[in-house]
């Protein structure tokens, strides 16, 4: 795993015995506010879902937290960032999520901060390429990715970072080798909406299916199979046809 900076006393807030967790009682784990919009919401179903319908995870035995919209607090005295989505590697969530300290990603709870944070820009106020930049490198996040659909901060569509030695430096490299994974632009409909969408890919660039999208590819490759039986069963027909017209009658295999 890549270095983090985290400070002396997350790294110890990390180790803490049960018995000296952070009371978590009075936080706040969710205001019911509104996610951005329309598009947001999609988008960010869309970097969640496929990773539990469709990727083997990043390696056997190996499992993984991904969610969005889900505050991930590193301390009791400060707000949660709240990342539009996360994944975070070889954690999983617990199995009683409505106990307080599991309704939220708390570090102390997982030991470790998420590998990747993804930010959706809605608009030019949530200072993604400046404050948060700051704030998830600090945490330890060892990439952070900005997705601007409609470039409205006029850094990209698409941006990259990954920790190095406590900074971000940007990178045109979409894959992410110490998440095994990769991040891709993709055109094409998700839930009857045409537009350019953040996907999850393999190493060649291949996106990583929805559960619907491999049900069709499913359902396609069946059709095929079909097809191809039914071609094969004809050209029997024929060729057995052809031998009664030779007097030859043919063989059951």
């Amino acid at each position: 795993m890549a270095s983090t900076s985290l400070s002396v006393t997350q790294e110890a807030a990390l180790t803490l015995a049960p018995e000296d967790l952070p009371k978590v009682d009075d936080l706040v784990t969710e205001d019911d506010m509104p996610v951005d919009n329309l598009f947001c919401a999609k988008q960010q179903r869309l970097l969640v879902e496929p990773l539990y319908s469709s990727w083997p995870g990043p390696g056997a035995g190996r499992p993984f937290l991904a969610d969005a919209n889900v505050g991930v607090f590193y301390s009791v005295r400060q707000p949660p960032l709240v990342p539009d989505a996360f994944l975070s590697l070889d954690v999983q969530a617990p199995e009683e999520l409505w106990t307080k300290s599991h309704r939220s990603y708390f570090f102390w709870e997982y030991g470790k901060p998420p590998e990747v944070v993804v930010e959706v820009v809605s608009n030019q106020k949530g200072a993604e390429a400046e404050r948060k930049l700051r704030d998830y490198a600090r945490l330890g996040i060892t990439y952070y990715v900005i997705f601007d659909p409609i470039n409205q901060l006029q850094g990209g569509v698409l941006r990259l970072y990954r920790l190095q030695e406590g900074v971000y430096r940007q990178t045109t490299e979409g894959w992410l080798p110490m998440a095994g994974i990769g991040l891709t632009l993709w055109q094409g409909v998700y839930e009857g909406l045409t537009q350019t969408w953040l996907r999850w890919c393999v190493q060649d660039g291949t996106v990583i299916p929805t559960g619907a999208e491999r049900a069709e590819q499913e359902h396609q490759r069946a059709e095929q199979e079909r097809q191809r039986a039914e071609q094969e069963h004809q050209r029997a027909e024929r060729l057995a046809a052809q031998l009664r017209t030779l007097g030859i009658e043919p063989q059951d295999a």
